[in-house]
């Protein structure tokens, strides 16, 4: 058996790839996708082995901890914007589909809190953040000039900077877990990595 990675010694098998990549290029959005043999392909085959070994982690994990799905908040409340997944990335955020996940993020982030004066602190920066627009003439809704008291606007600013340092942790954390418990064979590295030959990015 042909392998693309082990997870906590478990093996991941190429065949395992192979089906979610045809899977893919059997959808509606199959048009998408760079065609097979490409650098551009291949660095799709290298992002799906890095979300199966990520799935295979959060499995092992949220086990350890006695998780089910039953646990798990919505996915809107994980992720409720584009730039929720710009900060998870592209595998954890896509990973984070299945409540698995999610319970296992809510597990591993449930200590996480948010100061008093941390919340004080992104006001005082960012006044006008969270201030309510103006109806104006014609529809339209005017930008706000003076900013709202703190004590108005701290339950939502709150939320806001707890949902992000939640989703900094579970990043942090998984990065770890993937560290300690994946091993990818050659041709399989993440797709970012320098090392390996189609990575593109250069700065």
């Amino acid at each position: 058996m042909s392998l693309v990675a082990t997870v906590a010694g478990a093996p991941v098998a190429v065949d395992e790839v192979d089906a979610r990549e045809a899977r893919l290029r059997s959808g509606p959005c199959a048009a998408r996708w760079p065609a097979s043999g490409t650098s551009e392909g291949r660095q799709l085959r290298r992002w799906l082995t890095q979300l199966i070994v990520t799935e295979r982690v959060v499995a092992v994990e949220a086990a350890a901890r006695g998780l089910g799905a039953a646990d798990a908040p919505t996915e809107a409340e994980v992720l409720p914007d584009v730039t929720a997944r710009l900060e998870l990335g592209s595998i954890a955020a896509a990973a984070l589909a299945d409540p698995l996940a999610r319970a296992l993020f809510a597990d591993v982030t449930a200590a996480v809190q948010i100061s008093d004066a941390e919340v004080a602190d992104y006001h005082a920066r960012n006044p006008l953040r969270f201030a309510q627009r103006r109806p104006g003439r014609d529809g339209w809704c005017t930008p706000t000039v003076s900013a709202p008291p703190l004590e108005r606007v701290r339950p939502v600013i709150n939320e806001h900077l707890l949902g992000a340092a939640r989703r900094r942790a579970f990043r942090i954390w998984l990065d770890a877990r993937r560290a300690a418990l994946v091993r990818l064979a050659p041709g399989y590295e993440h797709p970012g990595d320098p090392r390996q030959p189609d990575n593109t990015h250069r700065h």
